[in-house]
């Protein structure tokens, strides 16, 4: 049975690995506008500009690039508990650890596929110093005045190697709730969306085609308006960032989009995606079969291969 909604309040943060953090730092500060908030050790802290917590993203130099944790801040202590209580009656290992800044305590347990998730309730509301102090007192911080000026971190896109049990666990262990999907003439689910909110979606779980398990698909950044994601592509093409489509329209989830590679390798996406709500309570989960995803993602677009991801799709 899928368990209440709302015990988890919204995508926190993400931490990405970077074998080129240098490059990496300039391409999200300068390119796409998130200020820095913050080191330790190997990693930077930055945050988008409508983020109310102490960041939205760490990069963390590693040799290779990825995905190694993702935050969600749960709705209150109770609710955090109760999730944690999901987790371990679902025979999850998990651990709590305080090691990220203006965060915690965090419960830090893992999918079925191994991507980290961390849980938490207690945070550090941003203030933001004189240089930064925004014009109306109701968002956290100025505009930036230059790159993008990505407003906040909206979802997360997983590589699975199977998608059903991962989906599953977002679903009864965090209580998710599916929006739209994927199925295969054979009955595979090949991806699924799903949200904590009334955005139509926060995590994603696509198929990996290679088999690996715990990869990423992308990390995506919303923008206030389409325009922006034209100014993106401009600034992309402008400083040598690599597109690798877009920009375009999804059908899943009809996101205004535009995927790049940041220096590190990592796939980013951005996106437009504000006029998707989900407003309904009884909000049915829609089915995209496979000759209809053959079609293309939208406009005519034909649903690209990526060598960066083994033949694996790029998805809404």
């Amino acid at each position: 049975m899928t368990p209440p909604l709302g015990d988890i309040a919204h995508l926190g943060h993400v931490e990405l690995l970077t074998p080129d953090p240098d490059r990496s730092l300039w391409f999200f500060t300068t390119i796409l506008g998130l200020t820095e908030n913050g080191r330790s050790g190997d990693s930077v802290h930055l945050r988008t500009w409508d983020d109310y917590e102490h960041h939205s993203l760490t990069l963390t130099a590693h040799p290779t690039s990825g995905i190694r944790r993702t935050a969600l801040r749960a709705s209150g202590a109770e609710a955090l508990h109760r999730r944690v209580k999901e987790a371990e009656a679902a025979c999850l290992s998990g651990r709590w650890v305080e090691d990220e800044p203006g965060i915690g305590p965090l419960y830090v347990t893992s999918d079925p596929d191994g991507h980290e998730l961390a849980l938490y309730w207690e945070t550090e509301w941003y203030e933001a110093p004189p240089e930064l102090k925004p014009g109306l007192k109701n968002q956290p911080q100025a505009k930036p005045a230059h790159g993008v000026g990505v407003r906040r971190l909206d979802h997360v896109n997983f590589l699975a190697s199977d998608v059903a049990p991962n989906a599953t666990f977002t679903r009864d262990v965090l209580g998710a709730r599916p929006t739209e999907q994927i199925v295969l003439d054979s009955g595979r689910l090949a991806a699924q969306w799903l949200t904590f909110t009334n955005k139509s979606y926060d995590i994603v779980y696509t198929e990996d085609w290679s088999g690996s398990r715990g990869r990423l698909h992308h990390i995506a950044f919303a923008t206030d308006t389409r325009e922006d994601i034209l100014r993106a592509a401009d600034l992309c093409l402008d400083n040598g960032v690599h597109i690798e489509t877009g920009p375009h329209k999804h059908a899943i989830q009809q996101t205004f989009f535009l995927y790049v590679y940041e220096p590190g390798g990592n796939r980013v996406e951005l996106c437009n995606p504000l006029t998707r709500l989900v407003l309904a309570p009884d909000w049915p989960l829609i089915t995209w079969t496979q000759a209809e995803r053959a079609k293309g993602q939208a406009w005519g677009l034909k649903t690209i291969e990526s060598f960066h991801t083994h033949g694996t799709p790029p998805v809404d």
